[in-house]
Parts: C-alpha cells; sequence; structure tokens
C-alpha cells in the first residue's frame, strides 16, 4: 500500500523532560501531536518502566506512531508510518513527526523517509 514512513533516532534531548520519563505526560503529548496533525486514533498504549523510560503506540485508521524513550541517555526513536489510500497522508505524518520533535526538543537528530508501495503495486 502507498504510504510514507518516518523514522527518527534523537540524541541529546533534556533528561528531565517529563516527556521523556513518564508515560502519562509522553501519551498526553502524542495524542495532542496526533489530533492537531488530523490524523485518526482507533487504539494507543504507554508503559512505563521502571526505573525509567517509556514505550508507546499510538494506532492510527491511516496506521501508527511508535515512541521509545531513554531518559537515562536522553534518547528517543520515533516511527510514524501512514497509508496513502484514499488520500496523501505525507503531509500529516510530517507534522506529527516535528511537532513531536519540537517537544522532546533533541539536539541531535538521525531521520529517514521511505517511501511504501508506488505504482507497479
Amino acid at each position: 500500500m502507498d504510504g510514507i514512513h518516518l523514522l527518527g533516532e534523537w540524541y541529546g534531548c533534556p533528561p528531565t523532560k517529563p516527556e521523556l520519563r513518564d508515560a502519562h505526560t509522553l501519551r498526553e503529548l502524542c495524542i495532542a501531536a496526533v489530533k492537531d496533525a488530523g490524523l485518526t486514533i482507533v487504539g494507543e498504549r504507554f508503559h512505563q518502566f521502571e526505573p525509567q523510560g517509556v514505550t508507546g503506540a499510538v494506532i492510527l485508521a491511516e496506521s501508527h506512531l511508535a515512541i521509545h524513550t531513554w531518559p537515562e541517555n536522553g534518547s528517543v526513536t520515533l516511527d510514524v508510518y501512514v497509508c496513502n489510500y484514499t488520500t496523501d497522508n505525507s503531509a500529516k505524518a510530517e507534522a506529527l513527526f516535528r511537532a513531536l520533535e519540537r517537544g522532546l526538543e533533541p539536539s541531535r537528530t538521525r531521520f529517514q523517509a521511505i517511501h511504501r508501495g508506488g505504482a507497479d503495486g
């Protein structure tokens, strides 16, 4: 299926940011960013690790968002995938990705955009 898959590795995030350390706070950031981007939530799950760190997923009608934090290292990995079945959702995926990047404030990033599918199907 045609779509765009955005992958991020973020380093140098402020390790005391609540969004890196607390599942509830990270969930709030992610849910708000998904809604602001105009994507459709159909489910979500966030897990708090001890002593620190969070993993979360937001299942979208358009596909998914997955995020993992390592506050002890100030790092985050992010995976945003959207299908472009009936409309091109690429701009919405990019808006979601960038909103989370602004919220988590990395000083260094690695980014990949993979275009899925194609005319040969």
